[in-house]
C-alpha cells in the first residue's frame, strides 16, 4: 500500500506500544483529574476579541502544516448531506430510473459498494457449531454447496486466524460462548482437538462455562447475545406472505376512510350554502344529516391511555442517524451517559413486507432498556413510572396513513420494548421526499395530522412522537402552525375527533428547513419560539380565541404535558447550557456532535470540556470494534460488515480537533481545521481525512481487509481546503 499523506508524518506507528511523543503529552498533561478544565477559566482568560476565520478551526500556529488564507474557498460538496443520503442510495437504482432518467446522478456519494468479505468456500450451517464426527443433516446431501470437511475448511477455505485482542476472541471472552461456530476469525481460542475412545483426535468447541455464570443480563427478556426488540422468523415470515392480519390498523383504516368522505361531503354542501333547516340542493335533509353524524365511530384508544414519558435537562438525547446510529454505535453513547437513543430511520413499506435487513433497524442492546436518569420535579409528569421506561425509540418514515398504521401496528405487537414510536417528517434526502415521506409531510399539515391519530390508534400502550424541520423551504417555515396545529388539532380533523389534538407525546424541531439541509448554522431563536408556544398552550395561560380550540382531555397524551425537544449545531456543554436555559426546550437531541465526539455526553454530565488524548479516543474505537463483532459475528462477514461502520464513523471522527490545539474556545461544529499535526503520531492519524488512514485504524483490530473488501468514502478529495471549506 502507497503511503499516504498521513503516514508521512507517521513513520513509526505502533497501535500496541506508546510512543515518545504520548510520553511526552502524559507527562504534561497528568491524569484525567489533574487535567486543565477548560471551560470558565479558559473563557476568563481569553482574548476580548476573537479574530478567528469564519468556518475554521482557530488551530495554534505550532500545530499548522501552513498558514490558512482569509479568502477561503467556498466547498464543494456538503459531507453530512452525503452521509444522511448513504443508507438509502442503493435505493435508487430499484426505482427503475423514475428519478434518473432525466438528470444523471452527480456526486461523490452514489450507488456506493463496500465488496464482500467472505470465505473461499462456506461452511455448511449442519457443520458450523457440531463436534467434527458429529454433524448435523443437510437438506440438500450432495448438491449442497458449501464445505461439510471441517479440516478442509480450516485448511483450506477459512482465512487464519487473527493475532488482535491477544488472540481471545472478544465474542467468547464476554459471553463464554462464540456465536460464529467454526467460522470464527478467533477459533483458535476456542476449540481443542481431543481423543476419542476409538483412537480418533477430534476437532469441539469450547465453551467456558464459568464465563457463562458471570453474564448477568440487564433485562429477564434480552436473548443469549444480550439483544431486545428481535422479530421472530415466523412474524418476518407472515408479514412477507401477507398472512399477518392487523387487527387495530385494517379497522381503523376503514373507518377513516369511510369518515373522511362523509366528512368531506358535509363540508362540500356547507360551502355551497345549503340550509339547515330544509332540503338542499343534493336532496339531503337535515335528518340524513343527523344519521350521518351518528354514523361517526371513536378511535378505540386514545393518547392519554399511553405510557408517560419524561425528558429534562438530565435526559440528552442520540438523534436517530442514518448508518451510523448503529446498535454498536448507540451503545457506546449509553455508556458515556446518552439517556434516550433512536433505531436508524426505517422505511414502513419494508417493515409491512417482513424486510429482514429493515427489521434488523429495530435490534437494540439490553443497556438501551434499562431507565433513564430522573431528576424529580415539577417536569416529571403525574403517573410517570420511570422504573419501567426505556431508553431506545423506533423511528419510521412512511408516505401514506395505511402504510404508518400497519407498520406502527407491527412494532407495537413485534417489539413492544419500544419507549416511542418516532414519525420522521424531517428527513431531506430526495429519494425519501419524492415519494412523499420524510420531510415533504411537512407542507401536508392535515394528512401528518392524520398520520398521528392513526399511529396512537393502533400503538397500544407505546407513545407516538415526531420529529419536524422548520419548513422545507428557507423562506417558508411552517413548523410554527404545524406544532399549533399537533397540540389542538386542525379545523378539519377536529370535526372528525371532536376537538381533540393528535396526541404526539413529544415533539422534536430540527432548526433548519429541508432545503438548507445542513448548511448555514441552526436557527434556535425558530427553536425558542416554538418552545413558546408549547409552554403557553400546555399551561393555557393564553386566552382562548377563535383560532385556538380547548382539547379535549381525552386525547391530550402525558397528562396534557407535550414535551419538546431542539436539534442542530450542539456540539459542547456549553451549548447543550445554552439551549436549556434560554431557548426553553426541554432536552437536547445530539446527532453529529456525537458522531465527532460520542464523549459530548460525558461532558454534559460534568459540566466541563474533555480534551481525550489519542489514547484515550483509539481505545473509544476499540471498545467500538468490540460491540460490532458482538452485533455482526466474529466470522469473515461480521469483521468485514465491522470494518465499514469502523470506517464510517472515523469519517466523522476524523473532524474532532483536539481542545489543546485551539486557540479560541468554544470549538463550532462547522468549523473545518486546516492542515494540522497532533500532539502526537497517533493523534495526526486520527486526524488523517484519508480514507486509507482510517483502514490503517482498523487494522489495528481486525488485522488485513479481505481481498473483496472495499470503502468508497463519501468524498475523494484528501484536501480540507477542497472538500469542506
Amino acid at each position: 500500500m502507497e503511503p499516504t499523506p498521513a503516514q508521512e508524518h507517521v513513520p513509526n506507528l505502533d497501535a500496541n506500544a506508546p510512543t515518545q511523543n504520548d510520553r511526552d503529552s502524559a507527562a504534561d498533561q497528568g491524569p484525567p483529574s489533574k487535567r486543565a478544565r477548560l471551560d470558565d477559566a479558559a473563557g476568563a482568560n481569553a482574548q476580548t476579541t476573537d479574530p478567528r476565520l469564519k468556518g475554521v478551526a482557530p488551530i495554534k500556529p505550532e500545530f499548522l502544516l501552513y498558514q490558512p488564507s482569509n479568502a477561503q474557498p467556498a466547498p464543494r460538496e456538503n459531507l453530512d448531506d452525503a452521509a444522511e443520503a448513504a443508507h438509502h442510495d442503493g435505493r435508487a437504482d430499484d426505482q427503475k430510473g423514475k428519478f434518473n432518467n432525466k438528470k444523471k446522478k452527480t456526486g461523490q456519494n452514489k450507488n456506493r459498494t463496500f465488496g464482500r468479505s467472505e470465505d473461499a468456500k462456506g461452511l455448511c450451517s449442519s457443520v458450523n457449531f457440531r463436534p467434527e464426527f458429529s454433524p448435523g443433516t443437510c437438506d440438500f446431501a450432495e448438491k449442497c454447496r458449501f464445505e461439510h470437511d471441517l479440516r478442509t475448511y480450516l485448511k483450506e477455505h477459512k482465512r487464519e486466524d487473527l493475532k488482535t485482542f491477544d488472540g481471545v476472541c472478544p465474542v467468547w471472552d464476554a459471553n463464554g460462548k462464540c456465536f460464529a461456530g467454526w467460522k470464527c476469525r478467533f477459533v483458535g481460542s476456542h476449540m481443542e482437538e481431543r481423543e476419542t475412545e476409538d483412537g480418533r483426535k477430534e476437532l469441539v468447541l469450547l465453551e467456558d462455562e464459568e464465563r457463562k455464570k458471570k453474564v448477568q443480563r440487564l433485562v429477564p427478556f434480552a436473548t443469549e447475545e444480550g439483544c431486545v426488540n428481535v422479530a421472530s422468523q415466523e412474524d418476518k415470515y407472515a408479514l412477507a406472505r401477507r398472512k399477518k392480519d392487523f387487527v387495530r390498523a385494517g379497522p381503523y383504516s376503514a373507518w377513516l376512510e369511510d369518515t373522511s368522505r362523509i366528512m368531506e361531503k358535509d363540508l362540500h354542501k356547507r360551502n355551497r350554502g345549503g340550509n339547515e333547516g330544509a332540503e338542499n340542493k343534493d336532496g339531503e335533509s337535515k335528518e340524513d344529516k343527523e344519521d350521518n353524524r351518528a354514523s361517526y365511530v371513536e378511535p378505540p384508544f386514545m393518547a392519554s391511555e399511553k405510557r408517560r414519558l419524561y425528558f429534562g435537562p438530565e435526559t440528552p438525547a442520540l438523534a436517530p442517524l442514518t448508518t451510523q446510529g448503529n446498535m454498536p454505535f448507540r451503545r457506546l453513547c449509553v455508556e458515556l451517559g446518552a439517556q434516550f437513543t433512536y433505531s436508524e430511520m426505517a422505511m414502513s413499506m419494508p417493515l409491512i413486507q417482513g424486510n429482514k435487513s429493515e427489521w434488523a433497524l429495530m435490534r437494540a442492546h439490553e443497556s438501551e432498556m434499562l431507565p433513564p436518569s430522573l431528576m424529580p420535579g415539577a417536569n416529571v409528569v403525574q403517573g410517570y413510572d420511570n422504573s419501567k421506561d426505556f431508553k431506545f425509540g423506533a423511528q419510521i418514515a412512511a408516505n401514506k396513513p395505511w402504510q404508518a398504521f400497519k407498520a406502527t401496528e407491527a412494532l407495537a405487537s413485534m417489539t413492544p420494548n419500544l419507549r416511542v414510536i418516532d414519525l420522521n417528517c424531517g428527513c431531506p434526502i430526495d429519494l425519501v421526499y419524492r415519494e412523499g415521506a420524510g420531510s415533504a409531510l411537512l407542507d401536508h399539515p392535515s394528512k401528518l395530522e392524520k398520520i398521528i391519530r392513526g399511529m396512537n390508534t393502533v400503538s397500544e400502550l407505546i407513545p407516538i412522537t415526531v420529529k419536524i424541520r422548520m419548513g422545507t423551504r428557507d423562506n417558508n417555515p411552517n413548523a410554527f402552525k404545524l406544532t399549533e396545529r399537533l397540540l389542538l388539532g386542525g379545523y378539519e380533523t377536529s370535526l372528525v375527533h371532536h376537538d381533540g389534538a393528535a396526541g404526539a407525546a413529544a415533539i422534536t424541531l430540527h432548526g433548519r428547513s429541508r432545503q438548507q439541509r445542513y448548511t448555514k448554522s441552526a436557527n434556535w431563536e425558530y427553536i425558542s419560539e416554538c418552545a413558546a408556544l408549547i409552554k403557553r398552550l400546555t399551561e393555557k395561560t393564553d386566552e382562548v380565541t377563535d383560532t385556538i380550540r380547548e382539547p379535549d382531555a381525552r386525547t391530550q397524551p402525558n397528562g396534557g404535558k407535550v414535551y419538546f425537544l431542539g436539534n442542530g449545531d450542539c456540539y459542547s456543554h456549553v451549548d447543550y447550557d445554552e439551549h436549556i436555559n434560554n431557548s426553553g426546550v426541554d432536552t437536547v437531541m445530539l446527532g453529529r456532535g456525537a458522531l465527532i465526539k460520542p464523549w459530548l455526553f460525558e461532558e454534559i454530565q460534568a459540566g466541563q470540556y474533555l480534551d481525550k488524548s489519542a489514547t484515550e479516543r483509539l481505545a473509544l474505537v476499540e471498545k467500538f470494534t468490540k460491540y460490532g463483532l458482538e452485533t455482526w459475528g466474529s466470522d469473515e462477514h461480521g469483521i468485514g460488515t465491522t470494518r465499514r461502520f469502523v470506517m464510517e464513523w472515523l469519517s466523522f471522527a476524523r473532524r474532532y480537533v483536539p481542545l489543546g490545539l485551539l486557540e479560541y474556545l468554544p470549538p463550532h461544529i462547522n468549523d473545518r481545521p486546516p492542515a494540522f499535526r497532533g500532539r502526537n503520531e497517533l493523534e495526526t492519524l486520527l486526524a488523517s481525512d484519508n480514507y486509507r488512514d482510517w483502514l490503517k485504524i482498523t487494522e489495528m483490530f481486525l488485522g488485513p481487509a479481505h481481498k473483496d473488501f472495499k470503502f468508497e468514502p463519501k468524498h475523494k478529495s484528501n484536501s480540507y481546503d477542497e472538500a469542506e471549506g
